[in-house]
């Protein structure tokens, strides 16, 4: 009796497993995928990288501070 009720919890446990984590795993990867909306781009007076929400744009070009952008 006892293997029984063992092997329905041992079934019960991997049905779950099956299909209601995978789709939890991939509810929190899908999340991840829209956190990143921000890139890198390079100056290109110092060649250093800044972040492209935080940089200035000046005819088509992401400079990193006011002095790169004066000095290009």
């Amino acid at each position: 009796m006892v293997l029984k009720v063992l092997a329905i919890v041992v079934v019960l446990i991997l049905v779950y497993i099956f299909f209601f984590k995978k789709s939890r795993e991939s509810e929190i990867t899908g999340n991840k995928k829209h956190e990143i909306e921000d890139e890198l781009v390079e100056c290109p007076t110092c060649k250093t990288y800044v972040s492209s929400k935080e940089s200035i744009l000046s005819n088509g070009k992401y400079y990193c501070s006011k002095e790169c952008l004066l000095n290009k």
